[in-house]
């Protein structure tokens, strides 16, 4: 009895079937997740030719059938040498470069060219990318500024492909969605910006526009370059609005302008009638200065002044 007591503690006291197998498994598992989530973000800050979407989930390989093509698209270029040439090799342009695919997987190395490289028939595939600067002009867009006015405003990008492989893999048209990221960015950053910081700051409005798409096509493998605001076109009625407001701005800026001069004229013909008083010759001096200018002009009308101190015997009577 004693020995029977013994035996059912001692299995009580022992863990279940499996369950450390299942908690090494479990552990284990959760290892190779962290390795692979840390071996994909090495990747992305690591790897030369940028990071491609899909490749840290691809690297079984090709699979015993894909060794299979391979040694028989191989022979097949030996045995058709030297005919098999003009399928096998292929040249890009210095401007371009070549991103090449086996049995649809990336060739390790990134983009090839420029120059000459080998391509295998039947199993191999490649698409050409030009690396040149690229522009396009942004349509014009209704946009509603945050002070709630209605403006028709285009731009200008320019951009170019900074990753071939990146620009392949990641996107399907790396140039087409660039086009519809700069239209929406135009639209969200000019509707944060009043009117008149929208025709005065328009070098900041075009620096934050390029930060944008630069940040954001980063991941297909373009690099934008520079963008500028064409034109910025205003309503009808806002640009007669505005115009009658600049003219009024105008004639009331000649109007202060025009009281300034005859308040300072004022003040100077004081100041001279203060020195003539003190100073009796010099009003004979002033009436030879008029008549100087009179006869420059060949006027034949002569100003003869009166003084008044003659008359004041005559008022008095």
């Amino acid at each position: 009895m004693e020995l029977c007591e013994e035996r059912e503690v001692r299995r009580k006291m022992l863990p279940p079937e499996g369950g450390a197998d299942g908690n090494q498994n479990q552990t284990s598992e959760t290892k190779a997740a962290q390795a692979k989530r840390k071996k994909a973000s090495s990747e992305r800050t690591e790897n030369p030719i940028g990071y491609v979407i899909g490749s840290v989930d691809s690297e079984d390989g090709v699979g015993l059938c894909g060794w299979l093509l391979t040694i028989f698209s191989w022979c097949g270029v030996i045995l058709t040498f030297p005919f098999s040439m003009c399928l096998c090799i292929k040249v890009v342009q210095e401007y371009e470069r070549a991103v090449i695919f086996r049995l649809g997987r990336l060739l390790p190395g990134g983009a090839k060219g420029p120059g000459i490289f080998f391509v295998l028939p039947c199993i191999e595939s490649y698409s050409k990318v030009d690396l040149r600067t690229v522009s396009f002009d942004v349509p014009p867009q209704e946009i509603l500024t945050k002070d709630s006015v209605t403006v028709s405003v285009d731009a200008v990008v320019y951009y170019r492909v900074s990753n071939a492989t990146v620009s392949v893999a990641n996107v399907e048209n790396a140039h087409h969605s660039t086009r519809l990221l700069a239209q929406t960015t135009l639209r969200n950053i000019l509707g944060t910006k009043d009117l008149s910081q929208i025709l005065t700051e328009r070098e900041t409005v075009s620096e934050a526009m390029q930060t944008t798409l630069d940040d954001a096509t980063d991941n297909w493998g373009i690099r934008v370059e520079r963008v500028e605001i064409k034109d910025v076109r205003l309503p009808v009625q806002l640009q007669r609005a505005m115009a009658a407001e600049a003219e009024a701005t105008r004639e009331a800026r000649a109007k202060v302008i025009a009281a300034e001069g005859e308040h300072k004229s004022s003040r100077a013909l004081k100041e001279a009638a203060d020195i003539l008083n003190d100073s009796p010759a010099a009003i004979q001096l002033r009436y030879l200065q008029t008549l100087n200018s009179i006869s420059a002009e060949k006027n034949s009308t002569i100003v003869f002044p009166l003084p008044i101190d003659l008359l004041h015997h005559f008022i008095r009577s």
